[in-house]
């Protein structure tokens, strides 16, 4: 994925424990998907946004 192994993700995991502590995690989880869910939904209303005004610029450019 990034180049990173097992051991890598193994401290990674540690080390969120460590700040959040088990009983957080779900928590932690969650919002990091939210998040995840949202950056994804942004970047695909963008994208649809600019394709129109592609299609409008286009469309445009055919009628004169």
């Amino acid at each position: 994925m990034f180049g990173l192994g097992t051991t890598e993700l193994i401290i990674i995991l540690v080390l969120v424990m460590i700040i959040f502590g088990a009983g957080k995690l779900p928590q932690v989880g969650g919002a990091l998907g939210k998040g995840l869910r949202n950056f994804k939904d942004g970047v695909k209303e963008g994208n649809e946004e600019q394709a129109e005004k592609e299609k409008d610029k286009i469309d445009d450019g055919e009628s004169k």
